[in-house]
């Protein structure tokens, strides 16, 4: 029982250590040094990929997603990626071709299931979408040896997201929206003199905090205390009394999951310490309130994230949030989404835009090419516009604060606006820039 109980902690941690249709051939696409042109610019793609149609006939197209189900752990992007094919064919699909998923679960054992996964998947599917995975580095080494095979999801492997035939809605930037740091020096001017940060001792979020510190520290701001803590820990009272001891004001632990951020607001209360505490997309979910002690306990918390409130906040005002909330509850009645659910969800809307231009017989090739096409991407505006087809994020973002035990919005333009809802106010820092 304790093992199993550690095991959970320890996969649940993992997280958000980052805190989302031709008569059916028989080949299967293969590395060639033969390699065409997706258009100035634009990627490499075999040959062979053009006719190659694998997985696809005149009335479906099947789809894998390889994600990390044990646990439920990212059962949200295997959901949300069925929850908008349930969406697309409820109004007759892609082109006449209904989107047909098989969803894999590789299980976190070391990345050998991942790779056999995504092995399988280049044999008999026609992409992978939506798939969300610790271990999706072994299936990037699968894709580098099968260049023509598309995968449409969000990666945490750098070297996978740089791949030619990887396309995210959700790009890994290496960096921070300038925006959000700039409003909370602006209404904090004390406070970013004085700033501390707990991160996961895990290289995602490790490297992850490195671009976000790169860019507080790039528009003024100073970090006194940014130290690590295990992906077991559970009592972060120690970390508590640190921070007061070296004067941090303000806290910033957007990339925490909300069990672990959750755990830092009890210990806060407990402490009588209260630092202005700033939340992200990580963070972000319907159990924060109240696994964290209550409205009492995160009143004026603020959260900054380059997603809509997807979670229902913003269902009246953005149509997309409506319709992801209705189409996850079809795909699995009663399922809470997350994140991950938003990522299997836009990149199953991701793909679908690239299949609807990929011509009326397609294959993986004219794929690659309408994906490498794609240089603006919301999701109807469920998340701040990105360029798949660059690699790069945009630099929208919105704010909202805890208010009486509610997310809500706070000064943000309005969704009928030009930016629609989001604050496009500054640029995007990464430290190689």
């Amino acid at each position: 029982m304790a093992a199993s109980w550690k095991m959970r902690m320890a996969a649940v941690g993992m997280v958000m250590l980052v805190g989302a249709t031709g008569v059916a051939c028989s080949s299967t696409n293969s590395t060639s040094s033969t390699t065409t042109s997706a258009g100035s610019g634009g990627p490499k793609i075999p040959s062979s990929a053009f006719s190659d149609h694998t997985g696809i006939t005149s009335s479906s197209v099947q789809l894998a997603n390889v994600s990390t189900l044990d646990f439920g752990l990212f059962k949200g992007a295997a959901v949300g990626t069925e929850a908008y094919a349930d969406y697309v064919n409820s109004t007759g699909g892609v082109n006449g071709r209904k989107l047909m998923v098989d969803s894999g679960n590789d299980g976190y054992n070391n990345g050998a299931n991942n790779k056999s996964l995504t092995q399988t998947a280049t044999q008999k599917d026609f992409a992978l979408v939506g798939s969300f995975s610790l271990n999706d580095s072994y299936g990037g080494t699968v894709l580098t040896q099968n260049p023509g095979m598309p995968d449409v999801s969000v990666t945490l492997d750098p070297a996978t997201g740089k791949l030619s035939n990887v396309f995210s809605p959700v790009p890994l930037g290496g960096g921070w929206e300038l925006g959000p740091l700039q409003y909370f020096k602006q209404k904090f001017p004390t406070g970013v003199t004085a700033v501390g940060s707990l991160i996961a001792s895990e290289p995602s979020a490790e490297a992850q905090w490195t671009g976000e510190k790169a860019a507080m520290e790039h528009v003024g701001y100073k970090v006194v205390y940014d130290n690590t803590f295990p992906i077991t820990q559970t009592d972060f009272t120690p970390n508590i009394i640190d921070m007061r001891n070296k004067g941090v004001k303000m806290l910033f632990i957007e990339q925490m999951p909300v069990n672990y951020a959750s755990a830092v607001i009890k210990a806060l209360n407990q402490q009588n310490f209260h630092p202005q505490v700033v939340l992200g997309a990580s963070t972000y979910s319907s159990t924060l309130v109240s696994s964290s002690g209550g409205a009492s306990a995160t009143a004026g918390d603020y959260l900054e994230q380059n997603t809509s409130l997807y979670l229902g906040e913003d269902q009246a005002t953005i149509p997309a949030v409506a319709t992801f909330l209705k189409w996850v509850n079809v795909a699995s009645p009663g399922f809470k989404p997350d994140l991950f659910t938003l990522y299997g969800w836009v990149s199953a809307e991701l793909f679908s835009q690239a299949l609807q231009n990929a011509g009326s017989n397609p294959s993986r090739g004219s794929l690659l090419q309408a994906l490498s096409k794609v240089t603006s991407f919301s999701g109807s505006n469920i998340i701040a516009t990105t360029n798949p087809a660059q690699k790069t994020n945009g630099t929208c973002y919105l704010l909202a604060q805890i208010q009486n035990g509610q997310i809500q919005r706070i000064n943000d333009p309005a969704p009928t606006g030009s930016t629609h809802g989001y604050r496009c106010d500054a640029s995007y820092y990464s430290p190689r820039s």
